[in-house]
């Protein structure tokens, strides 16, 4: 066997045994040829042959990474049959107590609905932040509704660079994106009403409709093009829908982005019924493609679509600022925001608007987007390579989540409480159902760097999972 051959063989056999996991990167020509004593013309040539394999393949200006293999099973769910009845919402303890297990010292955050704060550009905000609060007094007075002028500019400028114009005045700046969507829902339903979510949907969007004494209607959705438009439409006839609830792109947690086709024609149907859409874009900054997803906001023509969304997932969670483009419910949402929390801190508004104005945004997103795709390839191939056969994952397309359907009918809470004996959180799938659905379903944070620790914990939940089948 020739040396490069060898080479190529040794490589192929890494990646059978899993020693070499899909997404990972290869060490790169030099350092193979430095390591091994080889010249690079045997490496290049050893490389080659993985590629026309189809073992490997080479990104321009990366290097070279294990291919990922072809799935039988890319959907992580059916859709759920269609409702005819809305759910009473209680949700919020369970999320609760999810969430305090995360802090637990020395868990793996597997169940974690934060990313990795490590990714974030904290050290620079905060250095605007200190010389703002150096060289003016900043009083609440200065920033009631909407928000800071210079951030709304900011905020106005970022949707046009990505091809959609907004009316500044239509900009209410918020506390974080939850805020956003607790006043918008609060503008266009009152306590009683029915509001369709998708299934499974993010629990934040629960606990809204939880909070104000509202009933959720869950719709089929399907986990690579969204909500069933045609049974949503099915469900409105049979009963009133105050308002609809979604995220579009990158939804938490399935992580699909609803096609532009889909996305005009629900909007269209909700126009034709005067129903208000409230959309939850909080990851759209995230894609893992080469274009900025469209909103349901860009088919927009009557005001209906209150558009949610926020830094914390894109730039920091330190500062939690978000925003709401409420439409012709704008007035109504800022007088709401008035009422509930008077301002939105100045600080944080002004820093963040510099660090827009100044700095380097979209070159931090693209280190956060490769990191964030090349890690959910490692995550759903290692998922595959350690659960029991017949484990199904999602295929996200932004974000840094990934869904898990169980084998077996696995219930969640029982793997849960098993996990956190060896020190490991998952995100059971009670917490995106507010009927109950989900049970045999668990979600995944992989925006943490890959570690040894990462992989152990998912080769133990694989052994769980199959004690629990």
């Amino acid at each position: 066997m020739k040396l490069y051959e060898s080479l190529a063989a040794e490589v192929e056999g890494q990646v059978a045994r899993g020693v070499l996991l899909e997404g990972e990167r290869l060490p790169s020509v030099r350092q193979a040829s430095l390591r091994r004593k080889l010249s690079i013309s045997t490496v290049l040539r050893a490389y080659s042959l993985l590629e026309s394999r189809g073992v490997i393949e080479s990104r321009p200006q990366s290097g070279f990474f294990v291919r990922a293999r072809p799935r039988v099973t890319p959907r992580s769910a059916e859709p759920t049959p269609a409702l005819t009845l809305s759910s009473e919402v209680d949700v919020s303890r369970l999320v609760l107590s999810t969430l305090r297990t995360i802090r637990t010292q020395g868990a793996v955050p597997l169940g974690s609905p934060y990313p990795d704060p490590a990714v974030f550009p904290a050290a620079r905000i905060s250095q605007y932040a200190n010389a703002i609060a150096r060289r003016r007094h900043v009083s609440v007075l200065d920033d009631l509704p909407p928000g800071n002028p210079q951030l709304i500019r900011q905020i106005a400028r970022r949707y046009l660079e990505h091809g959609l114009a907004v009316d500044p005045s239509e900009i209410i700046v918020t506390v974080g994106a939850t805020e956003a969507i607790n006043l918008c829902l609060q503008a266009v339903a009152k306590p009683g009403d029915t509001v369709a979510v998708e299934s499974p949907t993010f629990y934040a969007m629960l606990h809204a409709i939880e909070r104000m004494g509202m009933r959720a209607l869950e719709v089929p959705t399907d986990a690579r093009t969204g909500i069933d438009v045609d049974a949503l439409r099915t469900l409105m006839a049979g009963q009133r829908v105050a308002a609809v609830m979604v995220m579009p792109n990158f939804q938490n947690p399935l992580g699909f982005i609803m096609p532009d086709e889909r996305k005009r024609e629900l909007v269209a149907l909700l126009a034709e019924h005067g129903i208000p859409a409230i959309e939850n874009c909080v990851y759209d900054e995230l894609y893992y493609g080469d274009r900025h997803p469209c909103p349901l906001k860009t088919w927009d023509t009557r005001g209906l679509v209150l558009h949610c969304a926020s830094f914390s997932k894109s730039l920091t969670s330190n500062y939690r600022i978000g925003w709401a483009l409420a439409g012709r419910y704008a007035a109504q949402v800022e007088k709401l925001k008035f009422l509930n929390t008077l301002s939105t801190p100045s600080l944080p508004q002004l820093a963040i608007a510099d660090y827009l104005q100044n700095d380097g945004f979209d070159r931090h997103l693209r280190q956060v987007r490769k990191g964030y795709a090349q890690r959910a390839r490692m995550m759903a191939a290692a998922v595959l390579r350690f659960f029991p056969d017949g484990t199904r994952v999602s295929e996200p397309q932004g974000g840094y989540v990934l869904w898990v359907e169980l084998a077996g009918g696995v219930d969640a809470m029982r793997l849960y409480a098993r996990a956190l004996e060896h020190g490991i959180t998952v995100g059971p799938g009670h917490m995106f159902s507010a009927r109950g659905s989900w049970t045999h379903c668990i979600r995944l944070n992989y925006s943490y760097p890959w570690t040894p620790a990462t992989e152990d914990a998912l080769r133990t939940l694989g052994r769980l999972v199959a004690e629990l089948a």
